[in-house]
């Protein structure tokens, strides 16, 4: 009949060895024979009652069984094993967890950073088509603004032109009359100094008396110098005719005739560019000889 030993897989070799590992569980020992007992002597209850009396009643096996305790160190160096397989598994999951949750949350941040792209792409578009309408706006007003500018540039150099043209019309009419009315003026004025003239040359003709020295081809200049009321401030001859006795006749002729009481009725411009001085030239052409 095998051994106790043999039954539990322990050969003869092992020893002390395999005491040593059954030492820490005595009571499970204990407890696994009496089951064996209690199960081999019911067989051999029912074995014996269901046969006849020839049978030979078999001998059951007997399992001995030996007590032995496990080594504590062993119990615990396998606990403690247990213990870090335990907190290597649980650390595992933990890190699988947070690499799960981290997987997760880089997808929920790469879903939410391509949502803000897209967002964002989104607002530029909106932005670049607001920038585009609002130029497009500013363009149009500004080219609204240079054409109504150029209109009015327009408007004001015809406007420039037209009242240059007025006022060349009107210094054309102001030059007309006034050439008109120095055109008459200077017929005016040159009436009355051939009037003044004339009526000097007649005062002094008729109270010049010749010398019986006077011949034909004589001439003496006289220059007077008057006053804007025609009396005289001085006589004297520019040109001689050689005979004395002809120019003393003539300067008493300009003293007789003197004061020229017309020359008051002159504009006193006209006195001063004509008779302030003037020459009066004496020579006999209606004599004989």
């Amino acid at each position: 009949m095998p051994s106790v030993r043999e039954l539990l897989g322990f050969g003869e070799s092992d020893g002390v060895n395999n005491l040593v590992i059954l030492n820490g569980y005595p009571l499970a020992v204990v407890v696994a024979i009496s089951l064996h007992i209690l199960l081999l002597g019911g067989l051999v209850y029912l074995q014996s009652s269901s046969q006849s009396q020839a049978l030979e009643l078999i001998q059951p096996t007997v399992i001995k069984a030996l007590l032995i305790e496990e080594n504590p160190q062993v119990t615990n160096q396998r606990t403690q094993e247990n213990r870090r397989l335990e907190a290597k598994r649980q650390e595992t999951e933990r890190a699988n967890a947070a690499a799960q949750r981290k997987r997760e949350e880089q997808a929920a941040e790469k879903k939410r950073q391509e949502e803000a792209a897209k967002k964002r792409e989104e607002q530029r578009v909106a932005k670049e088509r607001a920038d585009a309408q609002a130029q497009a706006k500013r363009e149009k007003a500004q080219a609204d603004k240079e054409r109504e500018q150029a209109e009015a540039r327009q408007a004001k150099q015809r406007e420039e032109e037209a009242q240059r043209d007025r006022e060349a019309q009107q210094r054309r009419e102001r030059e007309e009359a006034q050439n008109a009315a120095a055109a008459e003026a200077a017929s005016s004025e040159f009436e009355l100094v051939q009037s003044a003239t004339g009526l000097i040359q007649q005062l002094v003709t008729e109270n010049w008396s010749r010398p019986p020295s006077a011949r034909n081809g004589m001439r003496a200049v006289i220059q007077i110098k008057m006053l804007p009321t025609g009396e005289l401030v001085d006589v004297r001859i520019t040109q001689s005719s050689g005979d004395p006795a002809f120019d003393r006749s003539a300067e008493n002729a300009v003293y007789r005739a003197a004061p020229f009481a017309e020359l008051t009725a002159l504009p006193i411009r006209i006195f001063n560019q004509n008779f302030r001085t003037l020459s009066l030239i004496f020579q006999p052409e209606d004599l004989l000889n």
